[in-house]
């Protein structure tokens, strides 16, 4: 008889102890959850609050660019670089390249490079960005008239199209003239295969035809 009563007591403080273990179990869990959905909550505000990363382009479509320029190009992704203030991308003659700040050599063999005293890239006015003829702007040799030009920024996304092309004389900076409407302009020498210093220079100019956030447009 005290045998059974004993083995009822045991089972009845195994079950108590199993119950316990499980509530402990639980609320670990429910501590587990809410600590991880808290974590990220605190991670959603924190990447909000820091400035968005700039943005990429890829390795550029190489088939149309000098060989010299190419060379230039992959010697020039060894050095340091300031982060790109934009990407430029022309869809239909599949260039992609990142506007990087000033006209130097370093910045042209590593894109294109926005022309100082314009207005930056996606603002308002007559942004200018010069490329090489023999390399990211080589492709400018077929652009039209109505063709389409995607420029990404940190914040937004702003498409042009294109108004006009026109060749002018290496001093002629009236091109980079303030305009009415928010435009791009392109500026590179001319003739493209031209041997040597090319004696002008080619202008593709772009008006603004709308503007997104930069999330948006990735949406």
């Amino acid at each position: 008889m005290h045998t059974h009563v004993d083995w009822r007591w045991t089972e009845r403080i195994l079950w108590a102890a199993g119950l316990a273990a499980l509530g402990v179990w639980a609320g670990a869990m429910v501590h587990h959850r809410v600590g991880a959905a808290t974590e990220l909550s605190k991670f959603t505000a924190a990447r909000s609050a820091v400035p968005p990363a700039p943005p990429m382009a890829r390795i550029p479509d190489l088939s149309l660019w000098a060989p010299e320029r190419i060379q230039a190009w992959r010697d020039a992704q060894k050095e340091a670089s300031p982060p790109p203030l934009a990407v430029l991308r022309i869809p239909r003659l599949g260039i992609e390249a990142a506007v990087l700040e000033g006209t130097s050599e370093l910045a042209l063999n590593r894109g294109v490079g926005h022309i100082e005293d314009t207005p930056k890239p996606g603002g308002e006015g007559n942004s200018g960005i010069a490329g090489h003829r023999d390399g990211f702007f080589r492709g400018l040799k077929d652009i039209s008239a109505g063709d389409v030009l995607e420029l990404e920024t940190r914040t937004s996304v702003s498409r042009y199209r294109v108004d006009r092309t026109w060749i002018v004389d290496p001093d002629d900076v009236s091109v980079l003239d303030p305009t009415g409407t928010p435009a791009i302009t392109l500026v590179t020498c001319y003739p493209f295969y031209f041997i040597g210093s090319a004696p002008r220079r080619f202008i593709v100019r772009a008006l603004r035809t709308g503007t997104m956030a930069a999330r948006a447009a990735r949406n």
